[in-house]
């Protein structure tokens, strides 16, 4: 088993096998003997789903569990071989105001000081994305906002286009923070 399983087995064997009849050795060896070792990511998940009626959702899951226990995907590395940190935050703001801390330099100033952020498209109140750094060289933010009433909104952001895991890590950590900076701004 690899010693970083709680980042590959982001459900427990138990979950699984009451979702599926089988635990993540039990799916890891029988994708070794079908030969997914040699197989894409999407081979991997169309396998699970047509011939052992594994729902989508799961059968992402144990393809992504296989590619990473395997040594064929690194964390936070996606199926199209780039790498991608995420993050999340309630906070107590309207999913609109959420949008304008994104979309105002003098808001995200405060709570995002100097940072290299060009928004490239948006719908307020629900979605954004923006390139990072200059030109976009930093990789792409996306934001999705759900409302969970009209004065709370989670929010989910990833920025991709990171060139290795070392960058995951760091950004997981970077964005954390800051939306921690944004929640203290709206709620202020």
């Amino acid at each position: 088993m690899n010693t970083g399983s709680e980042d590959i087995r982001k459900v427990s064997d138990e979950a699984l096998r009451a979702a599926t009849s089988r635990d993540w050795d039990g799916w890891f060896a029988l994708l070794d003997a079908w030969g997914a070792g040699r197989r894409s990511h999407t081979q991997i998940a169309t396998h699970l789903r047509e011939e052992h009626g594994v729902n989508g959702w799961h059968a992402q899951s144990i393809a992504v569990g296989y590619q990473r226990e395997r040594g064929m995907r690194a964390p936070g590395q996606q199926s199209d071989g780039d790498f991608k940190s995420t993050a999340s935050k309630t906070v107590g703001a309207s999913a609109e105001r959420v949008s304008e801390a994104f979309t105002s330099s003098d808001i995200r100033e405060r709570w995002l000081p100097g940072a290299g952020f060009t928004v490239r498209s948006g719908r307020p109140g629900r979605t954004l994305s923006a390139d990072w750094g200059e030109d976009g060289a930093g990789g792409r933010i996306s934001v999705f906002l759900t409302p969970k009433s009209e004065t709370r909104t989670q929010i989910s952001l990833s920025h991709g286009k990171l060139p290795d895991t070392e960058a995951v890590e760091h950004h997981k950590a970077f964005w954390r923070e800051a939306l921690g900076r944004l929640k203290a701004e709206l709620e202020s």
